[in-house]
């Protein structure tokens, strides 16, 4: 099919600024996230150290300390700081770095002993969602701003969370279908396709094969959770009669809105492996172009 080279050109700038536009605003709520993760981790380092007592062995946000305040506020303070570091160019691979070494180290040293069982949901949870955002954290930088080896290592964990995430909801499919709000139809059907979609998403990362469909989707699926299963419970927007309103689910919040935003921030500079072999640039399901350096420059290097 042949396309004249200014259409060309129009069809691929638009693209790539709809794509940067979805990235910058992946990355904001990305920070805003882990910022709000820990100033929480904070507030409950505080609670726990003077209210709560000595049985309180876990401070409730994500990565599930020990109560150790002096552990707990040390956390907190970087995490505050990597996500206000991921808002500027100039600090965002140190950042990047720092909040992806800091989740992975937190899950593997803190949760990894308490759960042992790897199909749980609660390792699910506990170890795989710190590590997933982790794993985005470190895929925030391009692939030129960190190694190569952390940047495909990254991409495999980020894989395999979301293939066990896929798989747990068929292992509790019954109660994740209860989580769908009672106003949505079909929640049996809900589940199974959101599963699907997680075990699709993680073949396609891993595979390196339309991994910015896969980034897109799965950013639109947290999306979708955020403002119908997770933001109603502490804020209980569609006044619906029953519902809870539990302020201990913030964490919840910022664990689905990183999620969100980490995955539509990797949108933009993700291509399928075909193409980076090639060198080509993929603008539709049957066109691709083949950059010129200032191009490349001009459009990729914002």
């Amino acid at each position: 099919m042949n396309i004249p080279r200014d259409k060309t050109l129009n069809q691929m700038e638009g693209t790539v600024t709809w794509l940067i536009m979805l990235g910058r605003f992946g990355r904001l709520l990305f920070s805003l996230a882990i910022i709000g993760i820990g100033v929480e981790t904070l507030i409950c380092s505080y609670v726990s150290s003077h209210s709560l007592g000595p049985h309180y062995q876990v401070v409730p946000v994500i990565p599930w300390l020990p109560a150790i305040p002096s552990l707990a506020y040390l956390v907190g303070a970087i995490l505050v700081l990597c996500g206000a570091g991921l808002l500027f160019q100039r600090t965002l691979v140190v950042s990047s770095i720092t909040l992806g070494a800091l989740m992975l180290l937190c899950g593997l040293a803190f949760d990894v002993p308490r759960r042992p069982n790897l199909m749980s949901a609660e390792w699910r949870t506990n170890v795989l969602e710190p590590i997933a955002i982790g794993s985005l954290a470190w895929l925030a930088p391009r692939s030129g701003g960190i190694p190569r080896w952390l940047h495909r290592a990254s991409r495999y964990l980020l894989a395999f969370s979301l293939i066990v995430f896929g798989i747990a909801h068929f292992q509790v499919l019954t109660f994740i279908a209860s989580l769908v709000p009672v106003w949505i139809p079909w929640h049996w059907f809900w589940t199974v396709f959101f599963g699907v979609a997680f075990i699709s998403a993680g073949v396609s990362f891993a595979a390196g094969f339309l991994q910015r469909w896969a980034a897109l989707g799965v950013g639109l699926m947290f999306a979708l959770w955020t403002v119908t299963i997770h933001v109603p419970p502490v804020l209980n927007f569609f006044r619906i009669p029953g519902a809870t309103q539990d302020p201990d689910k913030w964490s919840d919040v910022f664990i689905v809105v990183a999620l969100w935003g980490g995955s539509w921030a990797l949108a933009r500079d993700l291509r399928d492996r075909r193409d980076l072999s090639l060198g080509q640039i993929r603008i539709g399901p049957n066109q691709t172009i083949q950059p010129t350096a200032g191009l490349a420059k001009s459009t990729f290097d914002l």
